[in-house]
Formats: structure tokens, C-alpha cells, sequence
């Protein structure tokens, strides 16, 4: 039987699968996250949404690889750092309404999508969510810290 990790990766691959394919993924993903609310507009009022769609991609490798580890990359403790209150201020509970628009726009790209393929994007990327979270109101640490 398939893990959660594996039903993950295959869904995203199939939501993926070409350069073209992901950019009208992230596209997709940008305009249902954007609409839900005033505040998220805000937020990127003044984005360079070409670099944040890049920016977006990568960061997902950062939370999957989080997820697999438990222990976050130089990468992610940046990113996390730059989303806490002391920088561009991403409220805790906005992650919540990013996830269900990951996952609404994973639904509309991968032609298998199902409830458990659902759950394995929720379970895949929780841990990453849940630290960048924890960090939205922690200072900043060096290096070695979590």
C-alpha cells in the first residue's frame, strides 16, 4: 500500500508534469488564493507574481522536505522569517486558506485526484505549515536554531 509521501509526489508530478503545466498550476493557484479574501489581495498588491509563482515552487520542496526530515532547511527557516510578524506580517491563519487553495487547484490538475490523494497533500505539507506557525512570532535565530 501506497504512503501518504508517495500518493503526495504522484499527484503533484501528474498536477506538474510539464513547465507549462506548472505554470498554469501556479497561475491557477494565485487566483484562487487572491480571490478569498481582501487581506491575501493586499499582501501582493505590489508582487512580482512571476517570481513569486518561482518562489512558491521551490518553497513547496522546502515544506516537503520538512516533512520528511522533521528539521527544517536553511531555506525554510528563511522563508518562515520572512513571513513572521517582525517582517511581512503572514497572519498564522491565513496557511489554512493557502492550503485549501493548493488543494483546490490540485483538485482542477490532477485527473486522479481523490479524497485520499486530499489528505496526503494536507498530511504532506501540515508539518511545514504548522513551523511556519510557530515561527510567525519568534525572533529570529542564527543558523542552528530550529
Amino acid at each position: 500500500m501506497k504512503d501518504y509521501l508517495t500518493f503526495f509526489r504522484e499527484s503533484y508530478d501528474r498536477a506538474m508534469e510539464t513547465e507549462s503545466q506548472r505554470d498554469e498550476f501556479l497561475e491557477a493557484f494565485y487566483e484562487a488564493f487572491l480571490s478569498k479574501s481582501n487581506e491575501i489581495a493586499a499582501k501582493f498588491a505590489h508582487t512580482d507574481m512571476q517570481r513569486q509563482k518561482e518562489m512558491l515552487y521551490q518553497s513547496l520542496r522546502h515544506m516537503v522536505d520538512f516533512s520528511v526530515q522533521r528539521r527544517a532547511s536553511e531555506e525554510l527557516r528563511k522563508i518562515a522569517e520572512r513571513h513572521s510578524a517582525s517582517q511581512i506580517d503572514v497572519d498564522p491563519g491565513l496557511y489554512d486558506i493557502w492550503l485549501a487553495s493548493l488543494i483546490e487547484t490540485a483538485q482542477l490538475f490532477d485527473p486522479l485526484f481523490t479524497d485520499e490523494i486530499e489528505l496526503a497533500w494536507r498530511v504532506v505539507l501540515a508539518p511545514g505549515i504548522v513551523y511556519m506557525k510557530f515561527k510567525y512570532d519568534k525572533p529570529a535565530v542564527g543558523k542552528s536554531g530550529a
